[in-house]
């Protein structure tokens, strides 16, 4: 089954501060300040954003509330240090076990549109808000479900897979490559899944970091296959942002007949 490619301007509406966003040309991502560490119960400090360009602090900042550490030995870790400015959040992560961290933060969600006075309405809130929050007799009303997720992983000494097992919920990434071990001119697989099975057909969207200083998005684009699984050569060194996203009708919440699947990762590539 192939899956249509939604805009990404619905992952920055699901987890950016309660501001509107109104291009597609902002993404959401977080920025660790390493990715793959060595030494004793280091440290790493991570940037969560939305940004115009990759990786700059120049739209709205992502919130923390539902920010969530994966430990190399499947355990949850607590951030340090969080706080949110006007155009970024901050926190500081102490690696204490060795191994593979995946850091993410979630967003399921209901959003709404419909006509009020002849002007448009538009909401997003949770199943337990919506009756209080919605109009009874919203005329057009149109109602989805939305779960998005944005990651990063690091690595302290060696790597392993402990932290990347999907959880089986929505568009999740599985990676068949590490997402710790990817170098320029190598290539790396990945596998994508909506809700435990493989998600063929779906549109990947790669861009490179650095994008305020070209012209170009210079966007790698890719499909997965009847596994869910793309492949990808990384053409040079550097921090990139992957992108993609489904739609279909796999609701959990009975007030929504859509729901949006949204999923995005920092990865870091480093020279041979």
């Amino acid at each position: 089954m192939k899956h249509s490619l939604a805009p990404a301007v619905a992952l920055a509406l699901a987890l950016a501060a309660a501001l509107p966003i109104t291009a597609s040309a902002h993404k959401a991502w977080l920025m660790p300040s390493q990715t793959v560490i060595a030494g004793e119960n280091p440290w790493i400090t991570v940037d969560a954003a939305v940004s115009n360009d990759l990786f700059y602090f120049n739209h709205v900042p992502l919130r923390l509330d539902n920010v969530a550490v994966v430990a190399p030995d499947g355990s949850k870790v607590e951030t340090q240090n969080a706080a949110t400015g006007k155009y970024r959040s901050v926190f500081d992560l102490e690696l204490t076990q060795p191994g593979t961290y995946r850091i993410g933060i979630t967003s399921h969600n209901l959003t709404g549109r419909w006509e009020q006075d002849g002007k448009p309405r538009r909401w997003r809130g949770t199943a337990a808000t919506f009756a209080s929050e919605v109009p009874k007799d919203a005329k057009n009303l149109e109602v989805g479900e939305s779960i998005s997720r944005v990651e990063t992983f690091v690595t302290s000494g060696s790597p392993n897979d402990t932290a990347l097992k999907p959880d089986g919920i929505g568009l999740e990434l599985v990676p068949v490559t590490h997402p710790n071990d990817l170098f320029a001119g190598e290539q790396a697989t990945f596998r994508f899944q909506i809700d435990g099975k493989p998600a063929a057909g779906l549109d990947i969207e790669i861009v490179r970091g650095g994008t305020r200083y070209r012209n170009a998005q210079d966007e790698i684009k890719a499909t997965t296959d009847a596994n869910g699984e793309f492949s990808v050569t990384w053409p040079e060194a550097g921090m990139y942002w992957l992108d993609a996203s489904a739609l279909d009708d796999k609701v959990s919440m009975p007030q929504a007949k859509q729901r949006r699947l949204g999923y995005v990762a920092t990865l870091e590539v480093l020279p041979q």
